[in-house]
């Protein structure tokens, strides 16, 4: 059965994002990623196999090694979908703010 993967659950995993931010300033081979963690190879291959069909990372042969870097293009629309939800929630938390400041408590 070959289940279809979302960015977002991708991404809801905490040692999928640690990759991502593992590869987004440097391009790495899977062994290379794997040793930064304290999980299995084959555990951090599959994340690596999610990663890739989600379009989150590629893959780039070179030799007998297969290196990752970030799949800038994906993570814009990762980051174009999130940016209204950031400015909605930065709006309330400001109006928050201000209605903070003018509070004064009953003595």
């Amino acid at each position: 059965m070959n289940l279809r993967r979302d960015v977002f659950q991708a991404i809801a995993d905490p040692t999928r994002r640690a990759i991502l931010l593992l590869v987004a300033s440097q391009t790495m081979t899977a062994g290379a990623i794997a040793s930064n963690f304290d999980t299995a190879r084959p555990t951090v291959s599959k994340h690596l196999q999610i990663l890739t069909a989600c379009e989150l990372l590629e893959q780039e042969q070179n030799g007998r090694e297969v290196y990752y870097h970030i799949n800038a293009k994906k993570m814009k629309e990762v980051a174009d979908f999130i940016e209204p939800f950031r400015q909605m929630w930065d709006d309330r938390f400001n109006k928050l703010e201000a209605i903070m400041k003018n509070y004064k408590p009953e003595k």
